[in-house]
């Protein structure tokens, strides 16, 4: 995936976890939890919709590391690169 793909599959699952929010108005290096309003179950469920849908396991230590919007595209475009073409870790 390109990273302009995973930033919109990012922020689908942004969308699904909170759908009032206006997804374009979004700052991308401000975290997600001071802009919408979602609890700490909602950051739960985007983390868990993540590795369902992009395959791609976020540790719970890590959850403010990748809270942001440009934080967590790198996060995700960097572990998939990190990946072989079989989708499994590379060696």
């Amino acid at each position: 995936m390109t990273r302009e793909e995973v930033r919109q599959a990012v922020l689908r699952i942004l969308g699904s976890i909170a759908p009032e929010a206006d997804l374009t108005r979004l700052d991308p290096d401000v975290p997600f939890r001071d802009q919408l309003d979602i609890d700490s179950m909602d950051v739960l469920n985007f983390f868990v919709a993540l590795d369902k849908d992009l395959h791609v396991d976020v540790a719970e230590a890590d959850y403010a590391k990748v809270s942001t919007l440009n934080a967590c595209v790198e996060h995700v475009t960097a572990a998939l690169a990190g990946r072989g073409r079989n989708g499994r870790p590379r060696a």
